[in-house]
């Protein structure tokens, strides 16, 4: 724990002078940072607050899977922040875009919600978000965030096999394949900070902000691809507001992340 302590100052020293009340706080253990974040918001607490663990016991992914973490070897956090956009689509493609700069040129984006390498998984994001029981006030956001540093032992991590008809997933990437010798604390600190301003730039903008910068880094762009109904067509972008663009036998077909998994054929 030693080496994300030795980030929080920088960090906090880079998003305070927006956030006045803004604080980042370190834990050794936690089921999961989301979870707390978002019990937090329910009772009533609204301040902003970047919440990293070493080790999550009940790691929260997308569509209720697991996230797999291990001290030293992954970042796990939450960022719990009061917004209000106009439009909240595309917000997680948005986490995505900003992580994936503040990383590696290389990192690509899966649709909505995975950072790539090679095709392999190399994070992913969870998007939630609570009332404050005023009717006109922000909601509380809470985006969580998990990393591999190191490459992850895939045969610990393999759950069930794939789908018929798709292929067996690859193999999970870790960032250190790409910035050799990075430590946890360095990540954090790398990606933290930005993605506090590029929320601000969500809420300011939309996903308007984001769609170009999605697009360059866009892992589905022009692959055949086969929807969790059994669709199948060619991944062809994202719309405006962040959906999936699918052609297929019978014509253009959004997508949204709430409706589908998406795998490549």
């Amino acid at each position: 724990m030693t080496d994300l302590l030795a980030h929080v100052e920088s960090i906090w020293q880079a998003v305070v002078p927006q956030l006045p009340d803004f604080t980042v706080e370190v834990v050794p253990s936690i089921d999961s940072t989301n979870s707390e974040l978002m019990r937090r918001a329910r009772q009533g607490r609204h301040e902003p607050v970047l919440l990293v663990a070493e080790d999550q016991t009940a790691g929260r992914g997308r569509v209720g899977k697991g996230w797999h973490s291990r001290p030293g070897q992954s970042l796990t956090f939450s960022l719990a922040l009061p917004l209000s956009p106009a439009d909240w689509s595309g917000l997680s493609l948005a986490v995505g875009v900003s992580l994936a700069e503040s990383i590696d040129p290389q990192v690509r984006l899966k649709w909505p919600n995975d950072l790539w390498w090679q095709q392999r998984k190399l994070g992913g994001i969870l998007v939630e978000t609570a009332s404050n029981g005023t009717p006109d006030a922000p909601r509380m956001l809470v985006v969580g965030v998990g990393l591999n540093v190191n490459r992850p032992d895939a045969v610990a991590l393999a759950s069930g096999s794939a789908p018929a008809g798709t292929l067996a997933p690859m193999p999970p990437a870790g960032v250190a394949e790409l910035i050799m010798g990075i430590t946890v604390g360095e990540l954090f600190e790398r990606v933290a900070a930005p993605l506090v301003r590029d929320l601000q730039l969500f809420e300011a903008r939309g996903f308007e902000a984001f769609q170009d910068r999605f697009a360059v880094r866009d892992a589905l762009q022009g692959l055949s691809v086969v929807l969790s109904d059994g669709t199948q067509g060619v991944a062809s972008g994202v719309s405006r507001q962040g959906a999936l663009q699918v052609q297929t036998a019978s014509g253009y077909r959004e997508v949204t992340s709430a409706e589908v998994s998406v795998r490549p054929c």
